[in-house]
């Protein structure tokens, strides 16, 4: 299983950099776009929807991200709602399984929900990708790769704080395996990552004002926070669903939801933040 994951990985990673780095945003867009008819249809099952449906659902999904490209100039408010969506999962996570006893989210609602996770989402990479205008020719690889490795960072800083430090149980009703301490320690790797990294993409790797840098760092962490946030509610819906993995497209990794849960969240929070300070 591991060296499956590797090598996985050691396929994916080359080519979503490659893609990142020389694609124009327009044509990152559709590869992304595909990515997210994936996530359709594995989010189709977790709803537990017949093949029929879930055909008609991808359909759909591939409908509505035609309209977001279309209607880009709106991507702002795209994203405010898929944040609006976010705090409730935050509420619905912090509670379960007493929320899905109570106030499980039915067929209409699951479907509302996938398309708030994938059409901000999509459309907030090709904002970052643009440098933050999506109707300029010139594109920012370097903004979108920052953020990629920011939630990398979250994900490894977790991994290893967790397995040497970790004790309490983050949600241990969702997902046992995380702990606060992991948590922390993925918070602190960010920091790093901001404050290296971070400094050198979005303040030319100069002098930056403190107030500027703060909040930068502020957002930075924020992300990474969401991120997390968003393995914790996708492993909520599998729970729900009783099953493991989202998918088995990936080797290793299964599903391409799996894969992406942490993105759903952290690109459209990313892509407001950067935009609200002017970065």
């Amino acid at each position: 299983m591991l060296m499956q994951r590797v090598i996985t990985a050691l396929v994916l990673l080359p080519l979503l950099l490659a893609a990142v780095w020389f694609l124009p945003t327009a044509w990152l867009y559709l590869v992304f776009a595909g990515a997210g008819l994936l996530i359709a249809w594995e989010w189709s099952a977790l709803m537990q929807l017949p093949s029929a449906a879930r055909c008609g659902y991808v359909l759909l999904t591939a409908v509505l991200l035609t309209m977001a490209w279309v209607f880009r100039i709106h991507w702002f408010w795209l994203c405010v709602a898929s944040m609006m969506w976010w705090c409730y999962a935050a509420a619905l996570v912090r509670t379960y399984p007493a929320s899905f006893a109570s106030r499980a989210p039915g067929t209409a609602a699951m479907a509302l929900i996938g398309q708030l996770l994938i059409a901000p989402t999509i459309l907030a990479l090709a904002v970052l990708h643009s440098g933050g205008a999506i109707t300029d020719v010139h594109s920012g690889p370097l903004r979108l790769l920052y953020m990629f490795f920011l939630i990398f960072a979250a994900d490894t800083g977790a991994y290893f704080a967790g397995r040497k430090f970790g004790r309490r149980k983050l949600a241990p009703s969702v997902s046992p395996g995380k702990s606060v301490e992991g948590a922390i320690g993925g918070l602190l790797l960010c920091a790093v990552w901001a404050l290296t990294c971070g400094v050198a993409v979005f303040f030319g790797g100069v002098y930056a004002p403190l107030g500027r840098l703060a909040a930068f760092v502020a957002l930075s962490l924020l992300v990474a926070a969401i991120s997390i946030l968003g393995d914790l509610s996708e492993s909520m819906f599998k729970r729900a669903a009783g099953v493991k993995d989202s998918g088995t497209i990936l080797p290793g990794h299964g599903g391409i939801l799996d894969r992406t849960d942490s993105l759903l969240a952290a690109a459209p929070l990313m892509a407001l933040g950067l935009f609200l300070l002017k970065l």
